[in-house]
């Protein structure tokens, strides 16, 4: 159960870098990222918080 939280974890993050690197401008790459690293932390604190 686990490594697919990892797995899912792993691919959002892996396709907003992609998204980030097509973007035009430093500014939208950076709020990808940021996004995306905000997504994927409540991804893993959400499922602990279940897990407990």
């Amino acid at each position: 159960m686990e490594n697919e939280l990892y797995k899912k974890m792993y691919y959002h993050l892996f396709n907003a870098v992609t998204d980030a690197v097509r973007t035009e401008t430093k500014s939208e790459s950076d709020e990808i990222l940021k996004q995306a690293q905000i997504k994927t932390e409540d991804m893993y604190i959400n499922f602990n918080d279940i897990d407990l």
